[in-house]
């Protein structure tokens, strides 16, 4: 059904039946609610549900079933393929929904489906705990959790979806369950690590880790292969406290990188240590150790402040395109592609980025959830993302053909939230047995 032949009358009892806003193409504010993060997809829904409460998610998505509508379910809006968006559909926005609730003693955490990893780290942060999850503050939580969710954290205490003890959710028949270890078992694999595919999860209850500040920040390198050789050998012995997310980007514009290195094409790591204190010195030498640096900067921070490092480097409004490959190791020839390609990185907001997926990932049974990776040790994103959609063209065919290139050398399917819109065929291998 399309907006035009929406019943009126339809609309307005919605409308009265909901807390949160509704949202038609005629009213003000409409195409600032129609908006998402991936600036490439302008869409206009028929009608967008800002809702308040669970009530309203009940409402939205019988009115969507009832009418034939597709429904588009949006968190935070992250998603690079533009599911949280539709033509013609209904838009059900959960930003409104960002109740926190923490536990001190149990140390669990229940939040809301529309809250951001800033809302969750802000709260969690209070009581000196945090729980594996991202690491740009802006993304959602609902999305990152049900796509698996690999954070500065994953290497010591497992995915965000490894971490979750329960969540509430309104199934496509309107009903409101609780999944959990025992209670509605099947949509709790499924949940974790299946994507936003079961239902529209309304609460997240998760396990909570003693973390209060970490050991933090970029360091930057020449191009050189033997930095990515090095990379590798220090996450297959690194304590499991440390993560390490490799790149090659463009040097940014910081104090603490010569001016002749910004805008040209480097190698970066971003370094999150949580371990003690005292061993600070020895993590920052270990990484410096990767191969000839050009400017570091390692400090102690809350942990809130690591994941708004990229916040300023990727706003609202880019245009995004992102290919996704998951690998056992760096062989010669997938570092010869890694050289070549990574070297023509087009904007300082594009790169491919390193994930580690080991440590506590990997004492997680492959079976045991629907992430579908874990007998590989790293996720790799070719994350192309540009402000002028007049160079779209362009930097899509660079992710591409890096994409292309490294195909034939990886192992089967990539990390599902780092997905694009073209990767449906993909799925069989993306989701695993």
């Amino acid at each position: 059904m399309s907006q035009q032949s929406l019943d009126i009358g339809e609309v307005e009892k919605l409308a009265g039946a909901i807390r949160g806003a509704l949202v038609r193409p005629q009213d003000d504010g409409y195409d600032d609610a129609r908006q998402v993060y991936n600036a490439m997809h302008d869409r206009r829904p028929a009608v967008i549900v800002q809702a308040a409460d669970v009530a309203d998610v009940i409402a939205a998505v019988n009115f969507a079933r009832d009418n034939d509508l597709l429904l588009a379910v949006r968190g935070g809006g992250h998603s690079v393929p533009g599911f949280g968006t539709c033509d013609d559909g209904l838009v059900l926005d959960l930003a409104r929904m960002k109740g926190v609730r923490v536990d001190p003693v149990g140390r669990t955490v229940r939040a809301e489906g529309g809250c951001t990893l800033g809302d969750l780290n802000h709260t969690t942060h209070a009581f000196g705990l945090a729980t594996p999850a991202g690491i740009v503050s802006t993304t959602g939580i609902a999305g990152l959790t049900l796509g698996g969710g690999m954070g500065y954290l994953s290497r010591a205490y497992g995915l965000t979806c490894d971490n979750l003890i329960s969540a509430d959710v309104v199934t496509a028949n309107g009903d409101f369950v609780t999944c959990d270890a025992e209670r509605n078992t099947d949509l709790f694999w499924a949940i974790r690590g299946g994507g936003g595919n079961f239902g529209v999860v309304t609460s997240f209850e998760y396990q909570l880790h003693p973390v209060s500040h970490v050991l933090g920040g970029p360091t930057f390198y020449r191009l050189d292969g033997d930095v990515l050789r090095n990379y590798e050998k220090l996450m297959a012995e690194a304590p499991l406290e440390l993560t390490v997310i490799f790149a090659m980007t463009r040097g940014l514009p910081v104090p603490f990188l010569p001016e002749e290195w910004h805008d040209k094409p480097v190698m970066a790591t971003v370094t999150c240590w949580s371990g003690a204190e005292e061993k600070d010195d020895e993590i920052t030498a270990m990484v410096a150790g990767l191969g000839e640096v050009l400017g570091q900067a390692h400090w102690r921070m809350p942990f809130p402040e690591i994941n708004t490092l990229f916040d300023d480097l990727l706003p609202r409004g880019l245009q995004h395109y992102w290919k996704a490959t998951v690998g056992r190791e760096i062989s010669e020839e997938v570092l010869a592609i890694h050289l070549e390609h990574g070297a023509m990185v087009p904007t300082m907001e594009s790169g491919p980025f390193f994930f580690p997926i080991d440590g506590a990932c990997h004492q997680v049974g492959v079976d045991d959830t629907a992430f579908a990776h874990r007998d590989s040790t790293y996720s790799l994103v070719i994350s192309g993302s540009w402000k002028d959609a007049a160079d779209n063209e362009q930097n899509t065919a660079w992710v591409r053909n890096y994409y292309d290139a490294l195909l034939p050398h990886s192992e089967p399917g990539g990390y599902i939230n780092f997905m694009s819109g073209d990767d449906q065929e993909r799925a069989p291998d993306n989701f695993g047995a």
